[in-house]
């Protein structure tokens, strides 16, 4: 269901409605919360069309194939995270969070509050539940995770991001700190072969180990 309001005319869509100007958007635009009413299938029967699908900036981007090698590192980084962090968070992959009501993207890896981790019926988080997002690019998503989602993650609060990628099939970690001053994220290191940071907590990786 989504509300628009236009000064003190507010008007509710649900979500059929919206799906009849598919593949254009509606004229009220998507919301975040349309995501958790969106069918998993294409309207011309397309298996999952909607499965693995993001908003940002009130648009509709849908994930390409996962390359073997992401997914690896989604496994690695998931689960090393999760097994270094403090009893209050826990990692998880591929949950949305809600950064507005236009913008709802799904960040590869995040380290959020525990007690939000533990209620399953979420299907997404708040900003003010993350303390870490983890995007890692692929070839499709270049422009998102290195300009466009940093800035949104930021401005929403998220205190650290890390940006993964490729280079000679070895992971390079990108490591940024939100500056509470400036409210935009500051570099404080790159990581090749062995991440150590100290910050959200101590964690080291061995990133190599990650593909092999």
């Amino acid at each position: 269901m989504t509300t628009v309001s236009d000064g003190e005319d507010a008007k509710v869509h649900d979500v059929s409605s919206a799906l009849e100007y598919w593949p254009a958007p509606p004229p009220w635009g998507w919301t975040a919360d349309d995501l958790d009413h969106l069918p998993s299938e294409g309207l011309d029967g397309e298996p999952d069309l909607f499965t693995h699908v993001e908003l940002i900036d009130g648009a509709l981007v849908f994930a390409a194939p996962q390359r073997r090698l992401h997914q690896l590192l989604v496994r690695g980084l998931t689960e090393r995270l999760d097994a270094q962090a403090p009893a209050a968070m826990t990692a998880v992959h591929r949950m949305d969070v809600k950064l507005g009501d236009r913008t709802r993207p799904c960040p590869d890896v995040m380290l959020i509050d525990a007690e939000a981790g533990a209620d399953m019926s979420r299907t997404f988080y708040a900003a003010r539940e993350v303390h870490l997002v983890v995007e890692i690019v692929s070839p499709e998503s270049v422009e998102r995770d290195r300009k466009l989602k940093p800035g949104r993650y930021a401005e929403a609060g998220i205190p650290h991001f890390w940006r993964v990628e490729e280079h000679d099939g070895r992971p390079v970690v990108y490591v940024y700190e939100r500056d509470p001053a400036t409210g935009a994220y500051t570099p404080t290191g790159i990581h090749h072969g062995r991440l150590a940071v100290q910050v959200p907590f101590p964690i080291e990786v061995d990133l190599d180990q990650l593909v092999k």
